[in-house]
């Protein structure tokens, strides 16, 4: 299997990175330690090349009728210039995948995952309704993330667009290091940040004048590795762990994005049905009492009968703890219930908190 290459694969390379197979694309793992870089990112500011990412246009007269259609969260309340976190669902309330709707003036912009992106298409493809084209770009876009505290400072040099006025989850579209782009104060990290997504040839370009304004805050190229452990300890769920087909998004903690009045939508019908019926089980995050590194997969116990598994897990670069998410019963899942993780054959006491972890 030939794997595809990003844009920046060749300064991957060149900086040393583990490069490692994911979601079809050859991406870093890691540069450094997953530790540091995770650190850096909480410190100052590091860099992510997600252009593994799918971006997905819907144009048209009914493309908004389509999004309201296959998404839970409530599109129509966008303005022009906004971002919005939403998912897609299955007719059985069953979660297809995790967005981002970007709403232009002429058209809304799906971001969903890498590893999902053709089937997401396809759903989307299976599921149009007439007055909407949809067009798959994401062969064309760089995107890179541009996360921390000094990414503003960072990032402000190279554009005229005035970051400190764009809020959060809403984007603008400019020039940045002299390249026309959509700059979005968006991320996956918990941190202040930028995501820029731009025409593949500019990739190197833009990463080396992204470099060269951060030296002064010791910037740092940021690995797969380090993006899901900084994405853990704000609980933000990760498609394939947390939230899948089998998960719907009231027991994943996603209510919030939810908007089971705003119309018919796939899925709505399941959906008002459990909020009226109740959670049968929910998602939960974890802090272990002892030392212990909990991993994906292991077995949750309670009074020493097994209650549910670890979706996502691992020791905090930050806390310095075992932490994770696990599905438990729901008359489980108040916070500062006791349970047990089994971590190799022990079963090591945690605590439910309240997210995120820090």
């Amino acid at each position: 299997m030939t794997l595809k290459q990003t844009s920046l694969h060749d300064i991957h390379v060149k900086l040393g990175a583990r490069m490692v197979e994911f979601a079809g694309y050859h991406m870093p793992i890691q540069y450094r330690s997953i530790r540091e870089e995770h650190r850096r990112v909480r410190h100052t500011v590091g860099v992510f090349d997600v252009s593994h990412m799918g971006e997905i246009e819907i144009s048209g007269p009914q493309a908004l009728a389509m999004v309201q259609k296959i998404t839970i969260n409530d599109a129509a309340q966008l303005e022009i210039g906004q971002v919005q976190y939403s998912a897609m669902c299955y007719p059985d309330g069953g979660i297809v995948d995790d967005l981002l709707v970007y709403r232009f003036a002429d058209k809304y912009l799906l971001v969903v995952n890498a590893s999902n992106k053709d089937k997401d298409l396809q759903w989307m493809l299976d599921n149009r309704i007439d007055g909407c084209e949809i067009k798959d770009i994401s062969e064309t876009i760089t995107q890179i993330a541009v996360q921390g505290k000094m990414a503003e400072a960072t990032l402000q040099p190279l554009t005229a667009v005035d970051l400190a006025a764009m809020k959060y989850y809403w984007f603008a579209e400019g020039e940045l290091a002299g390249v026309p782009m959509l700059i979005s104060r968006t991320g996956y990290t918990g941190e202040p940040g930028f995501e820029l997504y731009f025409a593949n040839p500019y990739g190197q370009q833009v990463w080396n004048a992204v470099f060269a304004s951060g030296a002064a805050y010791d910037i740092e190229p940021i690995g797969l590795g380090a993006r899901d452990s900084l994405r853990l300890e704000k609980k933000m769920c990760l498609y394939g762990n947390d939230i899948d087909q089998t998960t719907n998004p009231l027991e994943a903690g996603l209510g919030w994005i939810t908007k089971a009045d705003k119309g018919e939508f796939i899925g709505g019908e399941v959906i008002r049905k459990i909020q009226v019926e109740g959670l049968k089980r929910k998602l939960v995050a974890f802090v272990l009492e002892e030392s212990g590194f909990p991993r994906h997969g292991y077995k949750i116990f309670s009074a020493g009968r097994e209650v549910g598994v670890v979706t996502s897990a691992t020791v905090s670069p930050m806390l310095d703890k075992g932490i994770g998410l696990g599905y438990v019963p729901a008359e489980l899942s108040k916070t500062g219930t006791m349970l047990q993780i089994e971590v190799r054959d022990k079963k090591i006491p945690a605590k439910i908190i309240k997210p995120p972890f820090i």
